[in-house]
């Protein structure tokens, strides 16, 4: 099953790096790195609270429907309701701070459309791909993966051909098209594949507090990866932010096969996690030894093929070669920690992998408000590395802590010896004589 799970995964995010490669070009050369940046310094600080749109829903919904599948009408209602209501408010929230954290040469006509798109709309297609994957029917999840970007596709080769050279403005209107078609075709789908989907509202509360660690480990996962990009926009030039955005997008596209086998996986973390810690980390540990061959293979192709990018980008984006070279190393980092992060989610102990990502979202700000103000993008990708590398210690303390914990509380349960209770319902203790006969004297 993880088998072929995995193979339709990897086409889909084959397919997907495809399609993101000849988006990005076309984009990439529309836009130029002054725009392009704009838009990249948008979406990333959109990116860091649509974690919350859905306050985790969608992971618990994976969660509950790969251990008991008939939960997965009102499980599929309930994502849906909480990520409309959730993400209603933080499109509101970011059109606030928006005037704050981004220059002010960023039109918010342009924020607008990119929240609207990544805070509310596009959770249609997530949690429906979600959907699918819990019931591991990954080739409909790789379809709706690949779906968003093929529509963007579309639309850069639309606004490549009419106009050349065009705004960031103009483009996010595109932006927003696509994203309204795939979330109508995934819901569409979703429904007529595994049912419509049931409101169960009173499930909502109990499940808020698990909820928010999935929303607050993605967050501060968003954090790390994505808020040097809004830094580089706020505190260096929008060409700088436009050069490491490029180069980061590359090192997103050579993750494309570990995050394949990562998501054929994760209802399988669940399912071993039933028997605990050591179970779902034991199923990381088969797993990692191929997908760590595979990233040191990308880090040399990564290294060496680097020169090529501004024959597809444009002379302009010759920065970007040294860029590439230096994050070069991240899919490997990434590929170990990620699984030992899914090991601790599978087992129950989402509270403590979000508390190593929170803490390691911290130091990756305070990396990038010391190293981008004085390096540009240099900064950014020293921090960047920094903090991926972190992140693997920062997993393995997790680990350690988890399994203490574990250890202490089933320490505790052998200590308690339940007594019997006779089906009358009391315990017939012995006389003081029957008791006296029942001690030995001392010495005997």
């Amino acid at each position: 099953m993880l088998a072929r799970n995995s193979v339709w995964m990897f086409l889909g995010y084959g397919l997907k790096i495809l399609i993101q490669a000849g988006y990005f070009i076309l984009i990439a050369r529309s836009l130029g790195p002054g725009e392009y940046g704009a838009f990249v310094g948008v979406t990333a600080l959109i990116a860091i609270v649509a974690p919350f749109a859905g306050l985790g829903t969608g992971y618990l919904l994976v969660k509950n429907v790969a251990r008991d599948r008939s939960r997965l009408a009102e499980c599929w209602g309930n994502s849906l309701f909480v990520s409309l209501v959730s993400g209603t408010f933080l499109f509101a929230f970011v059109m606030l701070v928006a005037h704050f954290v981004l220059p002010s040469s960023i039109a918010l006509a342009l924020v607008a459309m990119v929240s609207l798109s990544d805070l509310i709309i596009i959770k249609g297609a997530d949690i429906g791909a979600q959907a699918f994957q819990a019931c591991d029917q990954l080739r409909y999840t790789a379809k709706l993966n690949v779906l968003p970007y093929l529509l963007r596709l579309i639309g850069a080769g639309i606004v490549f051909a009419a106009w050349r050279h065009t705004s960031a403005l103009r483009w996010g209107l595109f932006y927003l098209g696509s994203t309204v078609v795939s979330s109508a075709v995934a819901i569409a789908l979703t429904s007529g594949k595994l049912g419509r989907p049931r409101f169960a509202l009173q499930r909502i509360r109990p499940e808020l507090r698990e909820g928010l660690y999935f929303g607050m480990g993605l967050s501060a996962q968003t954090i790390y990866n994505d808020l040097d990009k809004t830094m580089l926009a706020r505190f260096s030039t929008l060409d700088a932010t436009g050069i490491y955005a490029a180069a980061y997008r590359i090192i997103e596209v050579a993750f494309a096969p570990v995050r394949s086998v990562l998501n054929a996986a994760y209802p399988n973390f669940f399912r071993h996690g039933q028997s605990g810690l050591r179970a779902s980390l034991g199923y990381a540990r088969r797993l990692l030894p191929k997908v760590i061959g595979y990233s040191l293979v990308a880090f040399f192709l990564l290294f060496v093929a680097a020169p090529l990018l501004p024959v597809f980008l444009g002379g302009e984006y010759a920065r970007t070669v040294t860029a590439l070279r230096w994050l070069a190393i991240l899919p490997l980092l990434k590929s170990i920690h990620y699984f030992y992060a899914d090991a601790l989610t599978g087992a129950g102990h989402q509270g403590h992998r979000t508390a190593a990502q929170i803490a390691v979202a911290v130091v990756n700000v305070l990396l990038n408000l010391w190293l981008i103000p004085a390096y540009s993008w240099k900064g950014a990708a020293w921090s960047s590395t920094a903090s991926d590398a972190l992140l693997i210690l920062a997993m393995y303390t997790a680990i350690r802590m988890a399994s203490a914990r574990q250890g202490a509380m089933q320490r505790q349960d052998e200590r308690f010896v339940p007594v019997a209770i006779p089906p009358e319902g009391f315990v017939n203790i012995p006389s003081e004589r029957e008791a006296e006969q029942l001690v030995p004297e001392v010495g005997n």
